[in-house]
């Protein structure tokens, strides 16, 4: 815990294009947390590196990412929005944290497994060490609780494992973090394969909205989403492409599914189609409008940066110095 409140942490890559999956389950909700939360939003860009980056690519999406958490509604006063490279104490901490995690619990990681079969031509430490920079993330910023999904849940876990185990030895220097149980955003399926989630690394681009897809490219891609040959319109897991529009419809006009249900009654998919993508369309564009206006102020976003790389450094370097002392470096002379 930092201050009066509790502390949360949490972050993005700055690789692909964020989705709606992405805006939808995490980003909007992320808006209101501040009022009971001290909330760190990390542009994630060390972590990004296991992949090969072109080095001026990652440089603009990283910016565009940390723009898109303002233009989302994430105020920076009341946040710390702030790129993980700008503050060294995650790789200082990540290597202490290395000392303190065993390699057995590492290969035990599923999705070193998945992103190694992706990458077999750059399986490299960095990849396999990932947790613990993660674990170091978390563990800075003394978080309480962290929202994470289900395929993050393992990353969790093994930081509350490390983060027991270094307070078995040293006393309680690390706070132990929570999943984060408040509002659920909707979980978005692929438009192409509804049985999986919507991801911003699919290669396939039809699977995913993307939020900075204009109009004619959001419509056009829920044209084309996958639903089946019953010609229903019901919510229920045996029509998962049905259920996956619904579920899109539900989250952008905020009605049930039992409302959006009765709306669609004698209904056929492509009127369907036709509401969700305006529905989407609705949703993005005061969102591309904010990004729009936040890009033209460079001076603005310049001092976000710096200001809350600032705040974000001045409470890491604290936990970071508490953890050097514990282990036994040297403190520094000023």
């Amino acid at each position: 815990m930092i201050g009066e409140k509790k502390s949360l942490f949490s972050g993005m890559q700055a690789t692909g294009n964020l989705t709606l999956g992405n805006y939808l389950g995490a980003l909007r909700n992320w808006v209101t947390l501040n009022e009971e939360y001290e909330c760190f939003y990390c542009v994630v860009d060390e972590h990004s590196i296991t992949i090969r980056q072109d080095p001026a690519v990652l440089r603009k999406r990283a910016r565009a990412l940390l723009t898109l958490y303002i233009a989302a509604g994430l105020d920076p006063e009341k946040n710390c929005i702030y790129y993980q490279s700008h503050v060294s104490a995650h790789a200082e901490l990540a290597w202490i944290l290395n000392c303190f995690t065993y390699m057995g619990e590492l290969n035990r990681m599923t999705q070193f497994k998945d992103k190694a079969a992706k990458h077999a031509d750059n399986i490299n430490a960095g990849l396999f060490t990932y947790p613990v920079l993660m674990a170091a993330d978390i563990l800075l910023f003394q978080a309480d609780v962290v929202p994470v999904g289900i395929d993050q849940m393992q990353h969790l876990e093994i930081t509350r494992d490390i983060a027991q185990r270094f307070n078995g030895i040293y006393g309680d220097v690390f706070t132990i973090p929570e999943v984060y149980l408040g509002k659920v955003g909707a979980k978005i399926m692929s438009l192409q394969d509804p049985t999986k989630k919507m991801s911003k690394s699919d290669e396939n681009a039809n699977a995913s909205i993307y939020l900075m897809d204009d109009p004619d490219t959001v419509m056009r891609k829920c044209k084309r989403a996958v639903t089946d040959s019953e010609a229903q319109i019901l919510y229920r897991d045996e029509q998962p492409g049905v259920k996956n529009l619904l579920d899109i419809y539900c989250a952008c006009t905020g009605k049930t599914a039992d409302e959006a249900v009765k709306e669609f009654d004698g209904k056929g998919y492509g009127e369907l189609k036709m509401a969700v993508g305006e529905s989407v369309v609705a949703v993005l564009k005061p969102l591309q409008d904010e990004v729009a206006r936040l890009e033209k102020d460079k001076a603005y976003i310049d001092n976000i940066i710096k200001t809350n790389a600032e705040r974000a450094n001045y409470v890491a370097t604290k936990t970071l110095r508490k953890v050097q002392k514990k282990v036994g470096f040297p403190e520094r002379i000023r």
